[in-house]
């Protein structure tokens, strides 16, 4: 191994925060990793990380080298890809992670289109609604719905996503259609509750909010099975219209409290700050905000 790739596999001990950890994303035995870092500190005749049977910790010698590594591999990276006809390689393994219902309901096709574009390119995906860190479990991007709140992350926006209040026909037809926000205390409620707590915030057609303490049916961490009860007549639901516009668009579900409107959410590309984001990344992003943009086909029901 050469000496870029040993400071590429420090780095990954870093960020990974454990060696076993940096093993496992590297797909090599954890003794490999070990040996190599012992070689690394005996060349360098410097100690860059205390190791302890529970943690490993940068010395102040390792902070240094960290950084300055960091720029290092920035750079060479920026080099190789401004290199002649570079743009032309989109390869590597580009491990990205996505909410569930969105990465399984809008990404089929994206993943298609960029994959025949770019046949050299793998792909590592994860649909799930956990938070990821991407640093410790290695992934280069992520796509995160909703408010960004850690700073260690740089962002950019892909898509507005629209949420709506609805209803099947038929559960309309037997409970009434509400009129008003007190009405919903007649009515069975479908609540989406990961991470949410039990109310929701309306704004009216004058721009007023309403905060509503809402008392749910049903609650579930998944919103295509509670579009899938709502369909099937068992209450109201709030949900983003990138789930329920196919059976918005078929009227197998229909708009309740048009006069209000959930607050917009937004789609962003999520990736590590202090990291070189590659051009495979780069170019999905992209990609990705090019398909869907501010008015998304989605909400074209």
């Amino acid at each position: 191994m050469g000496q870029l790739e040993d400071m590429a596999m420090f780095v990954r001990i870093v960020e990974a925060g454990s060696i076993t950890k940096a093993a496992e994303q590297l797909n090599i035995a954890k003794s490999a990793v070990s040996r190599r870092l012992k070689e690394l500190e005996e060349r360098l005749g410097s100690q860059l990380i205390n190791r302890t049977t529970r943690q490993s910790k940068l010395t102040q010698a390792g902070e240094q080298y960290y950084q300055q590594v960091n720029n290092i591999l920035r750079a060479v990276d920026a080099v190789n890809e401004h290199a002649t006809d570079a743009p032309m390689r989109i390869e590597g393994t580009l491990k990205m992670t996505a909410p569930l219902s969105f990465g399984l309901m809008h990404l089929n096709d994206v993943i298609d289109k960029y994959a025949n574009k770019h046949p050299n390119l793998r792909f590592d995906l994860d649909f799930s609604d956990r938070r990821i860190d991407l640093i410790e479990e290695g992934y280069e991007l992520a796509i995160r719905i909703g408010e960004l709140q850690d700073s260690s992350y740089q962002a950019k926006k892909l898509a507005l996503i629209r949420c709506v209040i609805c209803a099947s026909p038929d559960y309309l037809a037997r409970m009434g259609m509400p009129e008003t926000l007190d009405d919903l205390d007649n009515h069975a409620l479908l609540q989406y509750s990961l991470g949410q707590t039990n109310s929701i915030n309306l704004v009216d057609t004058e721009g007023r909010s309403h905060h509503r303490t809402i008392d749910a049916k049903i609650k579930a961490t998944n919103g295509e099975f509670l579009v899938d009860l709502a369909v099937k007549g068992h209450g109201i639901t709030f949900v983003p219209t990138f789930i329920a516009y196919k059976q918005l668009a078929l009227g197998e579900l229909v708009p309740v409290f048009q006069h209000y409107q959930l607050p917009t959410l937004t789609a962003y590309a999520v990736y590590p700050k202090n990291r070189f984001l590659s051009q495979r990344c780069r170019y999905l992003i992209d990609f990705i905000a090019e398909q869907f943009g501010d008015n998304p086909y989605w909400d074209q029901y």
